[in-house]
């Protein structure tokens, strides 16, 4: 079973790079010249423009307390649920699997292929016991291409998988397609299988699959290896109270935490809130809601405080750090920031950074020719920072997403460390900007009471990637 996937785009040729190149760097190298322009043109260079802090007030009193603690001066998942229901649907079939292919990512361009992430060999010997898998198609199903079920209708692709589909649905569906041409090509295939009522060693096959056979290449884990160690060695004072008391039982040099931005341009633009960036960012991003999605982004019907107080909006890095300061955390706290490009730039982290100076990201603790075999692949990098995320003493997503979702799930496996943001609760309270630090405080503390990690049961229609207990997980 395959999902067939478009071809990556064409190569920009040398000078069009070059000219592309020069437009993104100038604004960096002389800022005084580009200013002007963005409030000229906002649309095209509300990007350029530093957003001041939404929550000033806060922010200052947050900075004092986290400074007066020093001793001393100082956002690819959505596949992983995808090949674990791939194998899943293999098992019920009784079918040969092959390796699936990853289609391009539209927002990075990433070709990363399955091979370039996972431990193929380890992936299919850690399986076979339950399902026959191979890395290519039999030369006799060589004409089974991406090419071939995209010039056509063809009776072997299967279109008609609703959303969620139960075993039986294959097996009427699916299985007699197999009987007849010997194989069969399933796409599209996210979210085309049930998480209930399947039968359990179904349900213990995904775990199996999400938690033990998919496996980094060795180069990645070793790399995660060498950052990790850095992230642990010893830093000028000593890790943040917080830390400290929710990290204990390690027996590591030193303790980080990881902070998960997903805060890109796509995530700011479809939320249709107010980040703070003034009239040029609000005209940006529904520009860019236009253009992605011809202006279909429901949320845009409503005002940002409406918004907020449902919990809509993504934390930005300067609320993100307000939650982390108001929970105990303090600038001693050593965070391992996985992002891959955060909307505004280095700009919108500076509030972050104040707060959190020991704050590190790849590309801070790793030399270029150590990021060499990963730098411009997004998998592979949001394979690294998985790989450091799942080694860190807590770990703290700023919004729901598939990385989120499959670390809070891996994690919960593991008995992992985890924060989960009180998003509704978080809204209603920066609506509010006349709320005192002590109050702020107070109300953060009480609303995440419950929220450090503790299992929850999955209930009906929930995700067992995102929820293991208790299908993954022994009841005792």
């Amino acid at each position: 079973m395959r999902r067939p996937s478009p071809s990556p785009p064409p190569a920009r040729g040398p000078a069009l790079a070059a000219a592309a190149a020069a437009v993104v760097l100038l604004p960096t190298i002389f800022p005084a010249i580009f200013t002007p322009l963005g409030h000229a043109f906002p649309s095209l260079f509300s990007e350029w423009n530093a957003p001041k802090p939404m929550h000033e007030s806060l922010l200052n009193e947050a900075l004092q307390r986290t400074i007066g603690y020093l001793r001393n001066p100082l956002d690819t998942f959505k596949y992983f649920l995808m090949i674990c229901d791939a194998v899943a649907v293999a098992k019920v079939l009784n079918a040969t699997l092959v390796i699936p292919h990853l289609e391009v990512n539209p927002v990075w361009k990433d070709t990363s292929s399955f091979e370039e992430i996972f431990d193929v060999d380890h992936f299919i010997n850690a399986l076979k016991a339950e399902v026959s898998i191979v890395k290519v198609l039999p030369k006799e199903f060589s004409w089974s291409t991406r090419e071939y079920y995209g010039t056509g209708i063809r009776a072997t692709r299967i279109k008609t998988a609703p959303l969620h589909a139960s075993a039986s649905w294959y097996l009427e569906n699916v299985s007699p397609i197999l009987q007849s041409y010997g194989i069969a090509a399933i796409a599209p295939f996210s979210h085309r299988l049930a998480f209930d009522d399947l039968p359990a060693d179904i349900q213990r096959l995904r775990c199996e699959v999400n938690f033990r056979a998919l496996v980094f290449l060795p180069h990645i884990i070793s790399l995660g290896e060498i950052l990790v160690k850095r992230l642990r060695s010893p830093v000028q004072g000593n890790s943040g109270k917080l830390i400290q008391q929710v990290g204990d039982g390690t027996n590591q040099d030193g303790k980080y935490a990881v902070l998960h931005l997903r805060f890109d341009k796509d995530m700011a633009a479809h939320s249709a809130c107010d980040f703070g960036g003034g009239r040029a960012e609000r005209l940006a991003l529904a520009k860019y809601r236009q253009v992605i999605w011809q202006g279909r982004v429901l949320n845009s019907q409503l005002t940002d405080e409406e918004l907020r107080n449902m919990g809509r909006c993504p934390l930005t890095p300067e609320e993100i750090g307000l939650l982390l300061a108001a929970l105990g955390f303090d600038s001693r706290t050593r965070i391992y920031l996985a992002s891959h490009k955060v909307y505004g730039g280095e700009a919108r982290i500076s509030s972050l950074r104040k707060l959190f100076p020991l704050m590190e990201d790849k590309r801070s603790l790793a030399s270029e020719e150590e990021l060499a075999n990963v730098e411009g692949k997004a998998s592979v990098l949001a394979a690294l920072d998985y790989y450091i995320s799942m080694q860190s003493d807590i770990f703290i997503s700023a919004s729901p997403g598939n990385m989120h979702n499959a670390l809070m799930a891996h994690r919960t496996f593991e008995n992992l460390k985890t924060i989960r943001p009180n998003m509704a609760l978080l809204g209603r309270i920066f609506v509010n900007k006349s709320m005192e630090w002590s109050e702020f405080q107070e109300a953060v503390q009480a609303g995440h009471k419950g929220r450090y990690g503790q299992i929850r049961l999955r209930k009906p229609k929930q995700s067992i990637y995102t929820y293991p207990a208790p299908d993954c997980m022994c009841q005792g």
